[in-house]
């Protein structure tokens, strides 16, 4: 079997497919009940929907319409469209062209491609709402069906020879009949301040007026609901294009258009049902020579136009049906009751589901990637993705995406708890070990379990040879990772979904893990496994992914040691295990911290006594004696008092001098309330490039009340080190000078110092050719964007004495520095939701949740930044002296990942960029 059908055997299944959301991969049947694939939140009702083969464009109640990538289901843009609700969107043929009619009552025209505002056009006099507009690409005619009952149109073609409509015929110009009249005296109300502009991005275009002669009065007995347009539709004149309208009077009209009197329409045909009062037609659509309606309490009838007949009336459960949708035969309704209900092209109920807790407003069909997809909207603020197999037909194999397939894959992934530091999660650990190994081995790779020492979690080893044309001159790449995740028990409910079931919200996939580190992992796997079914695979890729990094690495020098063989030689390292520095920027991280975890403990003979009847000046108490002790590690502004504990740290070189001025322009340019640069450096070098020693919790022996003096007292601490500081080395200075100290204190106390942990720090050479092969790809994938404004603004702060202070600050960490000049830490907090980031529409109610439009980031970029990280990865400075081979890191998330936190998160499209980017890597490194 071939790679790729072999990979696709055990994650695509003819009857049970495996649904984001659901609890350790539950099957859900496929061809009956859609699945819920993304939902998309906003702070307003979705009232209508249209869908272009790239964007799902969405009308709001706020005026908006927000637009949608289709591919990563990320918000593109909000364009701020009308000052009411908007009620109807329409596409022309050929997708160029987006129509949107509202409350305002205007009628506005956009650019598909950059979302420009083209036109606007209006009645001559006030005619309510405009709740639908249909567009003849034919005749190039706008058509719209208003709340006075009249069907309206414009004819494009004749924009530029009529007449400019006069500023007051603006209907915002327009005096209202009620709120505009004169009160008592004469008097007129104010318009409140803003009451006469337009909405921001409906301005600039031409501005069109409905001639008086393009109105058909009365269209209706009632409001005009819905309208479309369509060929087929009459048998004696197949070929003619004819206007369907639905009203508020149960009639549906055919109108036929004379283009030669600028698309004026006449009445054809009625459709009635012989009711003496006929019950508003909410919704039409159509397929073939059928017609189908949707009216109040369920009522979905279907029409024979063929014959004009009503030929069956259907019940659906979904109350009144606001909304009727096609796709390959199979009849979608939505309505009051949040339900959409599926019938089969015998008009047969297949199945019913929930999805929207309120009314569905509007539902759209499209096909994307040849994967059928219904998209509803409703009140409940939200737009929800499905995925509908039945639609692809009943015969067809439904052939989903290599991105698809990684992001079904991810979600079984993430589904196993594979937490390591809790016991009662180690057959979960052990599970997802195995499910992962069966990842590569249906790729086609050679795998094995490497064992470590009991009870630790064991090494997934994986090999994917490159190409046997290239097996004289091939590279071997070693990519490192880990399957194991930091605890989510979530007993507070602050996760918004389960933790361990990977769901899809806002552009946005979350669940523990999907960051740290199964994202990364699964866009490094299917990278190399698209490369070899290719026979591109220049490389041989070996994978190394531990389960016990969230723990320590406990266990893995050993276990890779014993398997050298096995692993064989390397020639570079490649790891993805930590996150940009905003939720904009690429980077590549080139250094990281090494960290030391101890335990200091003071101990005494005596149990614990009680403070009013035993204690005393001459009781060596050892709770004091352990904050005495403490005190002399650090002094003012944290300066670590251990002898010789900054001598090894490196200095600042001018190289590196220059990647910190970029990173402080990128990121003021786009967040100027990060404030100074120079302070904002300080921040950064003090986070990456100094060691700092930080005391986490004490804990004491005995009852916990406020008359006891403790028996024992201990504390933890850990120091953090930087590049050239030896992890052994300062662990046994730390212990020699608490040892020291603690004999000046003569106390009969005994003192303990344990080491728990160490790793040691890494620094690699952003100069050598895995870092440059990333940096190619970086640009290649997300794209080099630098405009003539920055590159002046760069060259603007490099004067000779910009970073002067930040040198000798960065040289001299004994030096002290006055309290009013120390700079206000800048975290990865800060800088998450920094001010360059909005509020975001995917989560509205948690202020912590940011986002910007992909197209309206400020945040441009020539080249990824390269930074430094304050944590800690065991590994990977081991990795490089046991292999001699030099490592880099690629952050694949954002700063606002929430990593290691509630409600962590894996953008859709850095996934996806993830993939491509090893997937550049893999294929170029091995050419240099």
């Amino acid at each position: 079997m071939p790679a790729a059908a072999a990979a696709a055997a055990p994650l695509q299944n003819d009857t049970i497919m495996y649904t984001h959301g659901a609890n350790k991969a539950a099957p859900v049947a496929n061809n009956r009940t859609p699945v819920l694939t993304h939902r998309m939140k906003h702070d307003k009702s979705i009232l209508t929907l249209a869908v272009s083969s790239q964007y799902i464009f969405a009308g709001t109640q706020g005026g908006e319409i927000l637009v949608y990538s289709l591919d990563t289901y990320e918000r593109r843009r909000v364009i701020q469209a009308h000052k009411g609700s908007v009620l109807g969107l329409c596409l022309s043929q050929d997708q160029e062209l987006l129509f949107s009619s509202a409350a305002d009552p205007i009628v506005n025209v956009w650019c598909t491609s950059a979302f420009r505002h083209l036109y606007a056009l209006w009645s001559p006099y006030d005619i309510g709402d405009i709740f639908c507009v249909a567009y003849s690409s034919f005749h190039r005619t706008v058509y719209l069906g208003a709340q006075n009952t009249s069907i309206q149109w414009y004819d494009l073609k004749q924009k530029d020879t009529r007449p400019r409509p006069a500023v007051a015929s603006h209907p915002s110009e327009r005096k209202n009949k009620f709120f505009d009249s004169l009160g008592p005296g004469g008097a007129q109300t104010p318009k409140p301040i803003g009451a006469d502009s337009r909405p921001r991005d409906a301005v600039g275009g031409q501005e069109l007026q409905i001639d008086g002669q393009d109105i058909r009065q009365f269209a209706h007995y009632g409001y005009v609901h819905c309208m479309l347009l369509g060929r087929g539709i009459l048998p004696e004149a197949p070929a003619e294009e004819v206007l369907v309208s639905g009203g508020g009077d149960g009639r549906i009209l055919l109108w036929r258009i004379d283009p030669t009197r600028g698309g004026d329409i006449s009445s054809l045909h009625t459709l009635e049902d012989g009711r003496e009062e006929g019950e508003s037609i909410l919704s039409l659509v159509r397929e073939g020579s059928f017609l189908y309606s949707g009216r109040f309490d369920g009522e979905v009838n279907v029409w024979d136009l063929e014959t004009r007949q009503l030929v069956r009336s259907l019940k659906a459960s979904t109350g009144d049906v606001h909304t009727l949708t096609l796709g390959a035969g199979v009849l979608y309704a939505g309505g009051t009751s949040g339900e959409v209900q599926k019938f089969n092209e015998h008009y047969e109920t297949i199945t019913s589901f929930k999805a929207h807790d309120g009314l569905i407003l509007a539902s759209a069909f499209t096909k994307y990637d040849d994967k059928p997809i219904l998209v509803t909207g409703g009140n409940d603020n939200t737009i929800v993705i499905w995925e509908v197999k039945d639609c692809a037909g009943p015969d067809a194999v439904i052939r989903k995406s290599s991105n698809d397939l990684m992001v079904e894959s991810l979600t079984q992934f993430v589904s196993f708890c594979t937490v390591s530091s809790l016991p009662k999660y180690r057959a979960d650990c052990r599970r997802g070990a195995s499910y992962l190994r069966s990842v590569f081995q249906n790729f086609g790779a050679v795998t094995e379990m490497i064992n470590t020492s009991e009870p630790y979690n064991p090494i997934v080893f994986a090999k994917f040879r490159g190409n046997p044309a290239t097996a004289a001159s091939r590279k071997k790449i070693l990519f490192y990772g880990h399957y194991d995740v930091i605890p989510a028990e979530n007993e507070h409910g602050k996760w918004k979904h389960n933790p361990f079931a990977l769901t899809g919200e806002g552009g946005y996939l979350y669940g523990r893990g999907v960051s740290d580190n199964k994202g990364p992992i699964m866009a490094a796997i299917y990278a190399a496994h698209e490369l070899a079914n290719e026979q591109s695979l220049g490389s041989d890729i070996i994978f190394l992914i531990e389960g016990e990094e969230e723990s320590g690495s406990r266990g893995f020098e050993n276990a890779v040691r014993a398997k050298k063989d096995l692993i064989g030689d390397v020639d570079w390292i490649l790891l993805a295990n930590s996150y940009w520095l905003d939720d904009h920027v690429p980077c590549l991280t080139y250094g990281l911290r090494g960290v030391i975890h101890a335990t200091v403990q003071v101990e005494s003979k005596h149990p614990d006594l009680h403070s009013g009847v035993d204690g005393s000046a001459l009781l060596d108490e050892p709770l004091k004696d352990l904050v005495m002790l403490l005190s002399k590690l650090t002094g003012r502004h944290g300066k670590v008092q251990i002898p010789g504990f900054y001598d090894p740290i490196l200095p600042l070189t001018e190289d590196e001098k220059d990647l910190y001025t970029e990173i402080t322009k990128t990121l003021l340019r786009g967040n100027p309330d990060l404030g100074d640069p120079e302070e904002l450096a300080q921040s950064l070098m003090r986070r990456w490039r100094e060691a700092s020693l930080t005391i986490h919790r004490f804990q004491t022996s005995g009852p916990e009340n406020s008359t006891i003096i403790p028996r024992l007292a201990k504390a933890a601490l850990s120091i953090r080190l930087v590049p050239n500081q030896e992890a052994s080395a300062v662990a046994n200075t730390l212990i020699n000078f608490l040892k020291s100290e603690f004999d000046q204190l003569d106390s009969k106390n005994k003192l303990k110092v344990t080491i728990d942990h160490q790793a040691e720090p890494w620094l690699g050479d952003f100069n050598n050719e895995i870092f440059q092969t990333l940096e190619r790809a970086i640009m290649s994938v997300w794209g080099p964007t630098l405009g003539q404004e920055r590159r002046e603004g760069v060259a603007a702060i490099k004067s000779p004495d910009y970073f002067a202070p930040l040198s000798r600050a960065a040289n001299s960490p004994s030096s002290t520095t006055a309290t009013k000049n120390k700079p206000t830490p800048t975290t990865s907090n800060t800088l998450a939701n920094s001010s360059d980031s909005r509020p975001s529409t995917s989560d509205a109610s948690s202020p912590t949740t940011t986002t910007t439009d992909l197209d309206t980031a400020t945040n441009a970029f020539a080249k990824p930044l390269y930074i430094r990280e304050g944590g800690s990865i065991p590994s990977i400075r081991f990795l490089e002296k046991e292999f001699n081979a030099p490592a880099a890191h690629l952050p694949c998330g954002q700063a606002s990942d929430s990593a290691h936190l509630d409600n962590e998160r894996l953008r859709l499209v850095n996934l996806y960029n993830s993939k491509k980017i090893f997937k550049e890597v893999f294929r170029e490194l091995p050419k240099k």
